[in-house]
């Protein structure tokens, strides 16, 4: 799998959202400034290449979908994202998390029963 550019996902979380859609119905989930129609109809068709989505065509209008699902596309970001910026480990994370985002005792409490009750799990 690689990796979206900004615009790229940009469309692909409008996609996600709809579900499927023309590409009216994907500008349609953008906040202002709304792209022009090309602009969308241009990333829709790098995507197409990328195997991020199909069509169903309709005559000359194609209905797109995607192919890959936001669950999978998250796994692969946050893995590359793990790795690149925290050299993969988990240490680095949360220490991360626990600078910027201020979380407190209680906060990493409730993650570390997260963690054992889904290890718990498996």
């Amino acid at each position: 799998m690689k990796e979206l550019t900004k615009a790229e996902e940009q469309v692909m979380q409008a996609l996600w959202k709809i579900e499927k859609g023309f590409v009216k119905d994907i500008i349609s989930e953008f906040p202002e400034p709304i792209p022009a129609y090309t602009t969308v109809s241009t990333i829709v068709r790098i995507l197409e290449e990328k195997n991020f989505i199909g069509h169903k065509a309709y005559g000359k209008t194609h209905e797109y979908f995607p192919l890959v699902s936001k669950k999978e596309y998250r796994s692969f970001a946050f893995k590359n994202i793990f790795k690149n910026y925290f050299s993969g480990s988990a240490e680095s994370l949360m220490s991360y998390f626990v600078k910027e985002n201020n979380i407190d005792v209680k906060d990493l409490n409730e993650i570390l029963k997260t963690i054992n009750k889904n290890k718990s799990h498996e």
